[in-house]
């Protein structure tokens, strides 16, 4: 069984703002807006939500080598 890390932090690529946030196990985060700067992150092309983009460990979905929902 995979052990599922629902901690990651996320870097803003506009002013290196960095958050440690928890991971939802139930959806998809699409959007997250930066504390530091107010920029909203959107996922970049393939990555399927915030996380997967500017986090440091990929949603859980995609952890478990599952499928993820996509923003293609």
């Amino acid at each position: 069984m995979i052990e599922v890390n629902l901690e990651s932090t996320i870097t803003c690529p506009v002013c290196a703002h960095q958050k440690q946030e928890i991971m939802p196990t139930n959806y998809c985060q699409w959007y997250y807006q930066c504390l530091g700067c107010k920029t909203l992150l959107k996922p970049l092309k393939g990555d399927c939500c915030v996380y997967c983009s500017y986090g440091t460990v990929p949603c859980p979905p995609i952890q478990e080598d599952k499928h993820c929902c996509s923003n293609d």
